[in-house]
């Protein structure tokens, strides 16, 4: 198995399940109440791990008790840490989440020391990210980061994928950099411009994106599945059709999954199938991190 190497965010998550989500300035008695080990990064790790990748992590937490479960959680899943940074001066990442009784879900994270991982972070942990198959990345530590990573990755050969949420503009000179970019269809407007509607919008904003030197574009677009350009070819992945219970992290056990496939060598379309169910059974349960699904179980679903 090829290393993976993910850079991004840790949180921990206070779930609320609501009735549906409030409007501003409403408040509504929901039920039940939990919290779970999140934060895009971390999620998309522990979704790699468990589909039996070799996952570094590259991270920033507090040295707070939010922090010490976070880095337990990871040596659970068999993750690597000893990049992730642990900064002294800042609370770990908290994010709070309502999920409405129809799956849908409304997010606030305060970032704490994930805004901590800088650069310089980034410099250090180079041998790692060097000696990476694939590296994976989000929008949920400073952009500047992110693009050190892009930029390292790129130079050193290796497979560059970004998550571009949540979703903002980007430097143009982040897209060459990229390999893989998988925006969701509010992503793929806001980076584009072009309201993703249907298959033909799909292929404009792809087309956009590949015109800023990005190879490969997918779009996922929930239960429409995923709309896979390469330039050379374009084609809509079915989505599974399942029971939704919370989406929350549906996108990172997606970008997780995918990873780790195209790590052991799946081919494109065939890492996005695999992807694409690990995230069906993702939805089926309540919470980023523990909803995340095993290889073992991701392959009994797929021979269903």
């Amino acid at each position: 198995m090829s290393k993976l190497v993910v850079a991004g965010s840790s949180n921990t998550d206070m779930i609320i399940q609501v009735p549906r989500i409030p409007r501003p300035g409403e408040t509504i008695l929901g039920g039940r109440f939990q919290t779970a080990p999140g934060g895009k990064g971390a999620n998309q790790a522990v979704a790699a791990a468990r589909a039996g990748g070799d996952v570094s992590l590259l991270a920033c937490v507090g040295d707070d008790s939010l922090g010490r479960e976070a880095l337990a959680g990871f040596a659970t899943d068999g993750i690597a840490c000893d990049q992730v940074v642990i900064d002294p001066t800042a609370p770990s990442g908290v994010a709070q989440i309502f999920v409405a009784a129809d799956g849908e879900n409304s997010i606030a994270v305060a970032s704490g020391a994930n805004a901590c991982l800088t650069p310089t972070h980034i410099e250090q942990a180079a041998a790692t990210l060097e000696a990476a198959n694939t590296i994976l990345l989000q929008l949920e530590i400073p952009l500047e980061t992110v693009m050190r990573a892009a930029e390292i990755g790129a130079a050193a050969g290796r497979r560059v994928i970004l998550n571009p949420a949540p979703a903002q503009e980007l430097p143009a000179e982040l897209y060459p950099l990229l390999s893989i970019i998988s925006p969701n269809e509010t992503e793929a407007e806001l980076l584009t411009g072009i309201a993703v509607k249907e298959e033909s919008s799909a292929a404009a904003a792809a087309a956009s994106l590949h015109d800023r030197g990005v190879a490969t574009v997918l779009i996922t677009l929930g239960a429409a599945g995923v709309f896979v350009s390469t330039g050379a070819s374009s084609k809509i992945v079915p989505a599974n059709v399942v029971e939704v219970v919370d989406t929350t992290a549906a996108g990172d056990v997606f970008n997780g999954n995918l990873a780790a496939a195209l790590c052991r060598g799946l081919q494109l379309e065939d890492a996005v199938v695999y992807a694409q169910a690990a995230a069906a059974l993702s939805v089926q349960s309540l919470g980023a991190q523990p909803s995340a699904p095993t290889r073992s179980a991701i392959d009994t679903f797929l021979t269903i």
